[in-house]
């Protein structure tokens, strides 16, 4: 990650980095697709291909990402990426702390008295639902 005399460079690319590994990781939970071509991403983004290219070939340099080939695509042309386990991990968490007000259980959702909306409870497994972590 390069800085600027500001660091307005490295902000940005954190701020793609989430943008991407949170859209990636909404379009995988919901079934919507696990290999993502960077133009499919910059219509969903509202951005250009290229800067989204750009972006992704970092976030795979960096282990976020695994470039893919399609079948009949040959492997030097490897324009769809998916989410490595890192990428899976960073981007849920990001996913987590910028959605976490309305990911949360709805009212009435859990039994009454549930402290699972105790922050100091947050990410433990709520009672009233043991099979998973409370987002």
């Amino acid at each position: 990650m390069s800085a600027g005399p500001n660091g307005r460079e490295a902000l940005e690319e954190l701020s793609w980095r989430a943008e991407i590994l949170q859209a990636m990781y909404w379009m995988h939970g919901e079934g919507l697709a696990d290999e993502v071509r960077p133009a499919a991403l910059a219509d969903f983004l509202a951005t250009d291909s290229d800067t989204v290219a750009r972006h992704m070939r970092q976030l795979a340099a960096d282990g976020y990402l695994e470039a893919v080939a399609s079948l009949g695509e040959p492997a030097v042309a490897r324009s769809h990426y998916r989410l490595t386990p890192l990428g899976l991990a960073e981007g849920g968490r990001s996913f987590r702390d910028e959605f976490a007000d309305l990911t949360r259980p709805a009212h009435g959702a859990c039994a009454p008295g549930c402290w699972c909306h105790d922050p100091r409870h947050a990410g433990e497994p709520c009672p009233s639902h043991p099979e998973g972590a409370r987002a």
